[in-house]
C-alpha cells in the first residue's frame, strides 16, 4: 500500500513575502539552483529535491520571480496500526512518488507601497494544488517602520483510491505584521497570521485499528480509514528579533512561533541562528529549532481504549479519529550548520547541514514511529 510521506506542500502565504522585501539595488538578474537530500534513519521516507529560480528587475518598479521544483520520494511511513504484540515496531508501508511544482510572482514598487501577486502549482500522482497570495508592504517612520498584510489560498483536488471521484481542501489565509527598526542594528518583527482549511482534511492512506466484536466474546482486528473534521481554523503569532554585532563580525536571528488550531494542536517553536562573517567571503550559520506540540483531539494511538466505533465509509456526523503519529504529542529538534561562500560578487555558493529528531511525549505512542533525519543541501546563485 502506497503512503503519503509527513506532509504536503499547499502555496504558502509566504511564497511571495522574499519578493516584496525592500530591495538595495535594482536592475539585477540571478538565476538559483539548489539540490537537498532528506534522508530519514532506518529506511524511512527519502526525498531528494531539485529547485531553480530566476527572478529579474524591469526598471526600477517592477521584478519578476519564477521558481521550478522537482521531488523524488521513496521509503517507507507508519501506517497507523497497532504494533504487534511483543513488539514496539509499528507497521509500515512503502511509497514512492514524484513532485513536480512552480510558482510565479510579480511585484510592483509604489512610492511606499510594495504590492505582490503571487501562483503556484504542484502535481503529485494523487494530489493537485493551485494556490495564489497577494501580499504588500507598507513603508512608515521614514522607512523604519513596514507593515506586512496579505490574503492567500489553495485549491486542492485529491484522488482517494477508495472512491472514484475526487475529494476537494480548500485553504484561506490572511497575514498582518510589523517590521520596526529600533536602531541600525535591531529590527522586530511581529506578524499574526489565520487561516481556514475545509473539505477532504483526511489523509487517505492512513488506518485506525480497532478489535471489533463479531458475536459474543469474539473479537476480529480490523482496519478503518481515519475520520478528521472537515474543517479546521488555525491561528498562529510570531515575534522575531535580528541584531548585527559589528564588533564580533556576526548577526542574531531568533524568532518564536506559536500555532494553535481548532484540532486541539498547541505549538511552540523557538529557532535560533547565529551568522558569523570570516573575512570578506565566507559566512557561517550554526542554528537550532525547538519544537513542542499538543496532541489533536482526536487522536487515539489505541482504538480499543477508546469507546468509539470506528465506520466503513465517513460522513458528517460520525465520529473523529487518527491514529496518525503526525498529530500525536510531540518534541522535535533541529541542528543546522550552514556555510555561504561569495568568492565574486555574481556568484554565491552555499551549502548546510542538519539533523532532525522526532519523539513522542504521549507515553504510549511508541518511538518506533517517530523519525530522525539528516539533510544535506547545496546550491549556486549567479547575479547579473
Amino acid at each position: 500500500m502506497k503512503a503519503l510521506i509527513s506532509h504536503r506542500w499547499p502555496f504558502p502565504l509566504v511564497a511571495a513575502l522574499a519578493l516584496v522585501t525592500p530591495r538595495g539595488s535594482r536592475g539585477e538578474q540571478t538565476l538559483a539552483y539548489k539540490y537537498a537530500d532528506y534522508r530519514e534513519a532506518d529506511g524511512r521516507v527519502s526525498v531528494q529535491t531539485q529547485s531553480a529560480l530566476l527572478s529579474s528587475d524591469f526598471g526600477l518598479a517592477w521584478h519578476a520571480k519564477v521558481t521550478g521544483t522537482l521531488d523524488a520520494i521513496t521509503g517507507a511511513t507508519p501506517t497507523g496500526q497497532l504494533a504487534p504484540a511483543g513488539s514496539t515496531q509499528v507497521p509500515l508501508s512503502t511509497l514512492h512518488d514524484r513532485r513536480k511544482a512552480w510558482t510565479a510572482d510579480l511585484a510592483r514598487q509604489l512610492p511606499r507601497v510594495n504590492l505582490a501577486v503571487g501562483f503556484g502549482n504542484s502535481r503529485e500522482s494523487d494530489y493537485v494544488s493551485n494556490g495564489w497570495s497577494l501580499n504588500a508592504v507598507t513603508d512608515f517612520n521614514q522607512k523604519n517602520t513596514t507593515l506586512l498584510t496579505g490574503v492567500a489560498g489553495t485549491h486542492d483536488d485529491v484522488k482517494v483510491f477508495f472512491q472514484s471521484d475526487r475529494a476537494r481542501k480548500r485553504t484561506n489565509d490572511v497575514i498582518v505584521g510589523v517590521t520596526q527598526l529600533l536602531d541600525r542594528r535591531t529590527a522586530v518583527t511581529f506578524n499574526v497570521t489565520w487561516g481556514r482549511a475545509t473539505g477532504y482534511m483526511s489523509d487517505p492512506y492512513k488506518l485506525v485499528q480497532k478489535d471489533v466484536e463479531i458475536i459474543p466474546d469474539l473479537f476480529l482486528t480490523r482496519t478503518f480509514r481515519e475520520n478528521r473534521p472537515g474543517a479546521r481554523n488555525k491561528g498562529i503569532a510570531l515575534l522575531a528579533l535580528n541584531r548585527s554585532y559589528a564588533e564580533l563580525n556576526g548577526a542574531v536571528d531568533a524568532t518564536y512561533r506559536y500555532y494553535r488550531d481548532t484540532f486541539g494542536t498547541a505549538a511552540h517553536t523557538v529557532d535560533v541562528a547565529w551568522l558569523q562573517r570570516i573575512g570578506s567571503q565566507v559566512i557561517v550559520s550554526p542554528g537550532i529549532r525547538l519544537y513542542s506540540q499538543s496532541a489533536a483531539d482526536f487522536y487515539y494511538y489505541n482504538m480499543n481504549r477508546t469507546p468509539i466505533t470506528p465506520v466503513n465509509t465517513p460522513r458528517e456526523g460520525t465520529p473523529h479519529y487518527s491514529s496518525d503519529y503526525r498529530l500525536s504529542a510531540m518534541r522535535t529538534s533541529n541542528l543546522a550548520l550552514k556555510l555561504i561562500w561569495t568568492p565574486a560578487t555574481w556568484i554565491k555558493l552555499d551549502g548546510a547541514i542538519e539533523h532532525y529528531v522526532m519523539r513522542g511525549r504521549d507515553g504510549v505512542t511508541p518511538q518506533s514511529a517517530y523519525a530522525r533525519a539528516t539533510t544535506f543541501t547545496i546550491g549556486a546563485t549567479l547575479t547579473r
